[in-house]
């Protein structure tokens, strides 16, 4: 599946979803969202990260395990808002586009 505007939103609201339950770190989100059916590129996921970052939606901090330095990721309070908002939304349209 092709990463285009419209799939980019429903991916943002997948990593906000999985940063409010636990840390995440790139490789292991670009994973699964491949579960899901998106095939998402790190030169595409971590722009994303950043731009959800540089809005404050999420923050992150870095580990360094062994050799390896990894970025975790963890949703804000302001992610936390911004992802009730949506999950709200996505409620009402498919309950909208499910009953017809």
């Amino acid at each position: 599946m092709r990463i285009n505007e419209f799939f980019s939103s429903f991916i943002k609201i997948h990593i906000l979803h999985h940063c409010e339950k636990e840390e995440i770190y790139g490789v292991w989100m670009m994973e699964e969202l491949k579960e899901h059916g998106y095939k998402i590129s790190p030169g595409s996921l971590y722009p994303m990260l950043k731009n959800l970052e540089e809005k404050g939606l999420i923050r992150s901090r870095v580990e360094q395990i062994g050799k390896v330095k990894r970025k975790f990721y963890r949703i804000t309070s302001k992610g936390k808002k911004e992802l009730f908002a949506a999950k709200a939304k996505l409620k009402e349209l498919i309950g909208e586009i499910l009953s017809k």
